[in-house]
């Protein structure tokens, strides 16, 4: 059965500095959504949707995407193009919700969502694979990252904490900002003033979706876009939307347990950690 993977690129990497998407390691250099995809396609992926901003299309295809134009069925969005328009002082995007709801029109298949700048591990494409391949109408799922190993040690990083059920079904997602490593009690706490002991499972944006999903989250997007269409701030999460959808017991989530380490460049002093990390895997 045919798999979509739709790949988020249209971030501004105000932390970063820059287009963090275009960020290369090693010799010959690959990017991180390179390593995304290239273990994407092996689990069987194959269809690529690129959600990206008009301004860096050129830059992004130059350095990321043309690469794959010849090996698989490729398509380019902008999000900035797609359903609501940004309000005059805005300049980012609605969000992630936002950026897969723009494939619609394209993606009619199953399908996994994914940061275009994080690196996620080989054996959750694999765990993707198997779990769109059963065809489950209203029934999605998640990679669940323990907090862990989700870090970064230059900085604070935002995540959705998530809570289940003994059979590991998907009971409430929140957002936590700023999570830092405190070493002296080895406990993580985040902006809000919650700890966490590191080992709660965490969505990084690694989401399989059935087609049917696309429905529910134009709905949703309705309803947000009713309530901020004027904000030049508020953001349109993927995981608050699957987060209303189990509450409403429109869909289930299901969390896909990994061991998996993340790395990403939310920071520049990232990509050194980043570097070094793929050379004792071996990976560059």
């Amino acid at each position: 059965m045919k798999k979509a993977i739709i790949a988020m690129a249209a971030g501004m990497g105000s932390r970063f500095g820059g287009l963090k998407q275009a960020a290369k390691f090693g010799n010959p250099p690959k990017t991180m959504l390179d390593f995304s995809l290239e273990d994407a396609l092996k689990a069987g992926f194959e269809k690529i949707v690129f959600v990206i901003r008009k301004d860096i299309e050129q830059v992004f295809r130059e350095s990321v995407s043309a690469k794959y134009e010849n090996l698989t069925d490729v398509h380019y969005v902008f999000q900035e193009s797609c359903g609501a328009k940004l309000p005059q002082g805005r300049t980012k995007p609605w969000g992630t919700g936002h950026a897969v709801l723009a494939c619609a029109d394209i993606v009619s298949e199953p399908f996994l969502a994914i940061n275009a700048d994080d690196f996620y591990g080989d054996k959750v494409y694999l765990q993707s694979a198997e779990f769109l391949d059963a065809r489950t109408p209203n029934t999605y799922a998640l990679a669940g990252y323990r907090l862990k190993n989700t870090l970064s040690k230059n900085g604070g990083v935002s995540r959705g904490i998530c809570s289940a059920d003994a059979n590991l079904n998907l009971v409430d997602v929140r957002e936590f900002t700023g999570l830092k490593l405190d070493v002296s009690s080895g406990k993580i706490h985040s902006n809000e003033g919650d700890v966490f002991t590191g080992d709660e499972f965490t969505s990084l944006n690694f989401w399989s979706f059935s087609a049917d999903f696309m429905e529910l989250l134009g709905r949703y997007f309705d309803d947000f876009i009713a309530k901020n269409y004027q904000s030049t701030k508020a953001e349109f999460y993927l995981p608050a939307a699957v987060d209303k959808a189990v509450k409403e017991k429109s869909a289930s989530a299901k969390i896909l347990p990994t061991d998996e380490i993340w790395q990403g460049v939310t920071y520049r002093e990232d990509t050194a950690i980043v570097e070094e990390f793929f050379k004792r895997r071996a990976l560059i």
